[in-house]
């Protein structure tokens, strides 16, 4: 049995860097040069067989080496996933976690003038990098992209944005339903920033100190949305415009409707033809999600259903967090939608 980084598995993990030119000279200065984890399959050295491939995105604030860290008490979900592919319960495929990550906590993986190209850099980086490297099936029928929360989004958004890369996912509790899921947000993200003197100060005091309790959470997720969704590269740095005022708590109605434009259950209803190449989604929530990320899932799922795409779908009990047993049952279903060699 293998032993890596803690970790008992049969397959192994592999990681590089590689120089991103798409993140190259990014508006925060974040690293071009990035991290992809692999996990690779018991028997993937043995066999030269090509596998499918899943991309992994973690929630807000989350990386993928923690998604690989090693518990003494629990299995992460790479021991998971090996266990299964070991029992015959998933088929073997090739898993990668690309690093994603902006110094405000995430790019909700997709291109921003505030922050970088990040769907861009999966699309036409990440993917071509790991079909170099490894024995993979390149083509949209041998791959899918998956993710929890944030992630969750970044995965919807690939398969409505880049029609022809995937052919399945799975969205947990993923963002969408931005009316009922977000919006309740905004006045603890108003309460923080406010008490900190402003985006700006909140900005730095963030990057100095990290979020100090759940308000400042609010403010950190809030402003690193805003620099996806309503960017504005003539406003002082960090260069967003707020859907909230700071003075009133009031939705600042014109840059909301601009987070709105990138919701996921507003752009299925006007990019159904971008999903024809989608064969699968696998979606759920928690009963219990904080955010009401269960109401978003409800909403995909007929967005989804009414383009034509196969949903599988369930409601859990639990709440937001702690989640990632889910990939036990959303892993071996995706993969088995894709084509092998």
């Amino acid at each position: 049995m293998g032993y890596t980084g803690g970790m008992r598995i049969r397959g192994r993990i592999e990681r590089f860097f590689f120089e991103s030119k798409v993140l190259r000279d990014n508006p925060l200065g974040d690293p071009a040069n990035r991290e992809v984890i692999v996990y690779l399959p018991p028997g993937y050295d043995e066999s030269r067989a090509r596998l499918p491939l899943i991309l992994m995105l973690p929630g807000y604030a989350g990386s993928p080496s923690g998604i690989v860290s090693y518990d003494p008490f629990r299995k992460n979900t790479i021991e998971d996933l090996d266990a299964q592919i070991v029992q015959g319960e998933a088929p073997p495929f090739i898993l990668a976690l690309p690093d994603c990550m902006t110094r405000f906590g995430g790019s909700q993986f997709i291109d921003s003038i505030a922050h970088g190209a990040y769907q861009s850099y999966l699309a036409d980086e990440v993917i071509p990098e790991i079909d170099a490297r490894f024995r993979t099936v390149q083509a949209a029928e041998g791959r899918a992209i998956v993710g929890r929360s944030s992630g969750g989004f970044g995965a919807l958004r690939m398969a409505l944005d880049r029609p022809g890369v995937v052919s399945a996912i799975a969205s947990h509790a993923g963002d969408a339903l931005f009316e009922v899921t977000m919006r309740p947000m905004f006045t603890g993200a108003a309460v923080a920033m406010a008490r900190a003197g402003g985006v700006e100060a909140f900005a730095r005091k963030l990057l100095e100190e990290g979020p100090k309790d759940g308000l400042d959470f609010d403010g950190a997720f809030t402003l690193a949305a805003a620099q996806s969704y309503s960017p504005n590269l003539e406003a002082p740095p960090p260069h967003v415009d707020l859907p909230v005022d700071l003075e009133t708590g009031v939705i600042r109605q014109d840059v909301f409707e601009r987070w709105l434009a990138h919701d996921p259950v507003r752009r299925i209803e006007k990019q159904s033809e971008a999903l024809r190449s989608l064969r699968f989604a696998y979606l759920d929530a928690g009963d219990g999600d904080e955010h009401g990320l269960n109401f978003g899932a409800r909403a995909l799922k007929r967005g989804l259903e009414a383009a034509g795409v196969e949903v599988e779908y369930e409601e859990f009990p639990g709440g937001h967090r702690g989640t990632s047993w889910r990939y036990r049952l959303s892993l071996p279903l995706v993969a088995q939608k894709l084509r092998n060699a």
